[in-house]
């Protein structure tokens, strides 16, 4: 029932009508009086003695509105997302700009998306074949995600540090030592990449790896001196081996030509000594019908021509000394450049000499002086004369 409905005694009246009259609505200022007992005022109105002015407090509330309204005023940079939640649910995200939420209704959240950040991860690890090393590994990540990265881990920065370590752990515990020291640095790399990723996908952080860069991991300090010159050995090794192979590389092409002509040159011997062979059966073939023929001066024949060929070399000089009583003079050196010039050609005088056993002239065949000079016979016989 009403309070103003027939049969209310009045006495439920908010208004205070005692009387349970109905006088209308009641006046504005009288509302106010009454707002203004509760909250501890006097009621009579104003310190002025004036009765209270709605006018003024609409004025306030209009301000206040103004600043409410001034206060939800927000800017979103180029590199930002904004995460807007009203009443705490996710509603969106908004962009670069100027915007405009309801304050104490609304919130946003500005995340930088653009920009690359960093997470170093470091530490003494041990290695597969059970040696410590130190390793150094920079994380390079970016926002995929903002509402994810605020709001899917209590701090997304601090889990990624520690699944980069783990993952990092991991990766170094499955490689030898002198692989991460040297030539599986990227290798190592990659899967620390793979494993981090891995590591990270079931917790939604709304990360992005951008790369992995895996620093000169280097031994303790107690064996350091000794790594060192295993690992100058090892780079010694590899350059002796690249000297080696650019030495083959420049070798092989001159032996395989060597290789080749010398295999020309061993065909034309042999075409040669075949040749040669063939033309002397040909020889033999023509000459044996003569050697049947007369047997004793085919044989005087070739003896000579074997003697001529082999004397024809030779310098010496023979002279039949023991049937010869005379003393000859030979101009030896004239003869033995004419012998030359003229070896095959001119047969040497002095073995045309006629023998002085057979009672003809003992006048041995000699050749004129060349010089002018007079020999040794011609001026004995001029004496005698």
């Amino acid at each position: 029932m009403a309070w103003n409905e027939p049969g209310n005694k009045g006495n439920k009246d908010p208004w205070g009508n005692k009387g349970g009259n109905d006088k209308g609505p009641p006046d504005l200022d009288e509302v106010f009086r009454n707002l203004s007992k509760r909250f501890g005022g006097k009621g009579g109105g104003s310190a002025s003695g004036q009765p209270f002015n709605s006018a003024a407090l609409i004025i306030i509330l209009a301000i206040a509105l103004v600043i409410w309204g001034l206060s939800g005023l927000y800017t979103i940079k180029e590199a930002e997302r904004g995460v807007m939640l009203r009443f705490g649910q996710h509603i969106g995200e908004v962009g670069p700009g100027l915007h405009w939420k309801a304050t104490f209704i609304d919130e946003v959240f500005p995340i930088d998306v653009k920009t690359y950040r960093t997470i170093p991860a470091s530490g003494s690890m041990l290695t597969s074949d059970e040696n410590v090393v130190k390793v150094e590994l920079v994380v390079q990540y970016s926002i995929q995600d903002a509402y994810s990265y605020v709001f899917s881990a209590v701090d997304a920065n601090a889990s990624l540090r520690e699944a980069t370590d783990s993952a990092l752990r991991y990766v170094i515990g499955h490689n030898k030592m002198d692989d991460i020291l040297t030539t599986g640095r990227d290798a190592i790399r990659r899967d620390t990449w793979r494993e981090l990723e891995r590591i990270i996908e079931p917790y939604k952080l709304g990360l992005k790896i951008e790369d992995v860069n895996f620093l000169p991991a280097r031994p303790p300090e107690e064996v350091k001196d000794a790594f060192d010159d295993a690992i100058s050995a090892q780079e010694d090794e590899q350059r002796f081996i690249r000297e080696a192979e650019a030495y083959s590389r420049e070798i092989e092409p001159k032996a395989r030509g060597q290789v080749e002509r010398m295999a020309q040159q061993a065909n034309a011997y042999k075409q040669r000594v075949v040749l040669e062979a063939e033309g002397k059966v040909a020889r033999f073939e023509k000459l044996l019908p003569e050697y049947k023929a007369a047997p004793d001066v085919t044989r005087t024949r070739l003896y000579l021509d074997a003697m001529q060929e082999v004397m024809s070399d030779t310098n010496k000089v023979l002279i039949d000394a023991k049937n010869n009583g005379n003393l000859m003079y030979l101009p030896l050196d004239k003869l033995m450049d004419s012998s030359k010039a003229n070896r095959k050609e001119v047969e040497p005088e002095v073995e045309r000499h006629i023998n002085s056993g057979t009672g003809s002239m003992n006048t041995p065949i000699t050749s004129a002086p060349t010089d002018g000079r007079m020999s040794r016979e011609d001026r004995v016989r001029q004496g005698r004369g």
